[in-house]
């Protein structure tokens, strides 16, 4: 039951191997997944969705600083305040439902409990640290990594005792951005603001960095597969990138819409297709890419149009791609295993 407040309505290592791939197929490539969207009935940028389950979708306003969540089956919307100045940028939803957000403007860690109806703040402990950006949870959710963007630093936070470290990224205006955690516990980041990415050692951590060789590559969000592999969206090249953590190599796709792609939010799906979306052309494109057949699988079109998809959270149970839309909807795109969809 909703609260009652809750309204309603530091070392380098530089690769040396660098694939160059033609592109997979031409931009006009369809095989369509499925998307349905609802609008949002709040202003202010909903982004960042995280579904707690396939009828429990939470996600953020970021420009009028709320949380929100919709109920699919129904179609209705709940919506809690932030207050003044909160601008929450992204957040995660834990097993005991607890939504943790990420307090861009004002320099904290957000615990919102929806049965109380309460939030806590987590400073951050180095005011240079003003801009809490992207959280994840590790394996066992005992803590969360986040990025602090124009702080320049990777953060992790003990779930137990709150206790937040801060470790700045080598690089000078590095943007730390998309990051995830892989299967061996190490956090991935992408570095928007220079052409590299970056692992943090959980025992130590201490960051080190990977160079991509094209100076001009800027990634922005990533994803990991199962075999350890790092792919992740190159934005002002229009490129899908991928580093190979064992042979230090990196390959890239051009994307089908090439150097206009603006290619932003990526999420990973259970059976190793990545989804990643288009921001340049409008509408905004869903782009499919299989990793083990090193093939787009599907190009759909978003049916709102999207303006720009930032953001994505696949979940397994229900095989749905959720994501938000700056054209102020809330999207699902189911993604479908089948193999009658690689193109030859």
């Amino acid at each position: 039951m909703l609260a009652p407040s809750f309204r309603s309505a530091a070392a380098a290592s530089i690769a040396l191997l660098f694939s160059f791939m033609a592109p997979p197929v031409s931009a006009d490539t369809q095989n369509p997944i499925e998307i349905r969207e609802w609008n949002v009935p709040y202003e202010g940028r909903p982004r960042d969705p995280f579904a707690a389950g396939p009828d429990e979708i939470w996600f953020v306003g970021q420009t009028d600083g709320y949380l929100a969540r919709l109920t699919p089956s129904t179609g209705k919307f709940g919506k809690r305040d932030l207050g003044e100045g909160a601008g929450p940028h992204n957040l995660i939803v834990d097993k005991s439902g607890i939504v943790w957000f990420a307090g861009n403007r004002n320099a904290y860690i957000g615990r919102y409990d929806p049965k109380k109806d309460e939030i806590e703040r987590v400073e951050m402990p180095d005011p240079k640290a003003g801009d809490p950006h992207t959280l994840v949870f590790d394996a066992d959710q005992s803590h969360i990594w986040f990025t602090v963007q124009n702080g320049n630093f990777i953060g992790r936070m003990a779930m137990d005792d709150r206790a937040v470290d801060l470790m700045p990224v080598p690089t000078e205006g590095a943007r730390p951005y998309g990051i995830k955690v892989a299967l061996d516990g190490t956090p991935w980041v992408a570095l928007l603001g220079t052409n590299k990415l970056a692992s943090v050692d959980p025992e130590t951590l201490k960051i080190a960095e990977y160079t991509i060789p094209e100076e001009g590559a800027r990634p922005r969000r990533l994803e990991v597969t199962d075999d350890g592999r790092i792919w992740y969206s190159d934005y002002t090249r229009g490129k899908l990138g991928r580093y190979d953590p064992k042979t230090e190599a990196f390959a890239e796709w051009t994307l089908p819409s090439g150097d206009k792609s603006l290619p932003y939010g990526t999420a990973l799906g259970g059976d190793g297709r990545l989804w990643i979306v288009e921001t340049g052309p409008q509408p905004n494109q869903f782009v499919g890419f299989d990793t083990k057949s090193e093939k787009i699988v599907s190009v759909r079109p978003v049916p709102s149009g999207g303006g720009t998809i930032r953001h994505m959270m696949y979940h397994p149970e229900s095989g749905v791609v959720w994501f938000g839309t700056d054209s102020g909807t809330i999207g699902k795109a189911v993604v479908s295993p089948d193999e009658s969809l690689i193109v030859d």
